[in-house]
């Protein structure tokens, strides 16, 4: 069986990978993460994720992971906020609304054969303070998360309901990881344990 490598340095992407049990290793993978003029969130989600995997083909045959997370409210994709009054901002427009997460992930194996599968997610906030999106900020946690927030931490406290995959939420949708897995031979549950 071919190795599997993941192409992101991402914390969440390797908790949820051995979150199912399956050996891999990490390949750290720098591409730009720029939306095309008009280019919707869907595409451009499945576009960076298999730019990743790509970048983390070596000459060695293996399979390489690459996944793409992002927070999209009325068409705009947020990014991730490197400074506190960005993600500020983005809370703020986030508070009481439902967004959307799309949450790609590509697969690419030897001799070029590649495959990309996105899940959509609806997550919604409740309304909050500014007192309140304030002491989250002071916490550094939403930093260089997309929408300048996480799921997975004390950002939780902000979500009233999840519609969707919650590991797609967090980085690494996990149903949509396995079929890939299993569409190019790899069956998680036949893993041995990591």
């Amino acid at each position: 069986m071919l190795p599997l490598r993941l192409a992101s340095t991402s914390p969440r992407r390797r908790q949820l990978l051995s979150q199912i049990g399956v050996s891999f290793t990490v390949v750290p993978v720098i591409v730009p993460e720029i939306r095309a003029l008009d280019e919707a969130p869907a595409t451009y989600a499945q576009r960076i994720a298999l730019a990743k995997a790509r970048a983390g083909v070596t000459t060695d045959p293996a399979l390489v992971l690459g996944a793409d997370t992002d927070v999209v409210l009325d068409g705009e994709i947020f990014g991730k906020p490197t400074t506190p009054t960005r993600a500020l901002e983005m809370l703020e427009q986030l508070s009481g609304r439902t967004h959307e997460v799309y949450s790609a992930v590509a697969l690419v194996g030897p001799e070029g054969r590649e495959a990309v599968r996105l899940s959509i997610s609806q997550v919604s906030f409740r309304s909050t303070t500014n007192a309140e999106r304030h002491a989250y900020l002071a916490t550094g946690e939403g930093i260089d998360k997309a929408g300048g927030y996480a799921i997975q931490g004390i950002g939780a406290i902000f979500i009233a309901k999840v519609v969707g995959s919650y590991s797609g939420v967090m980085g690494l949708p996990l149903y949509e990881t396995a079929l890939l897995l299993k569409d190019f031979g790899v069956n998680v549950l036949s893993q041995p344990p990591t």
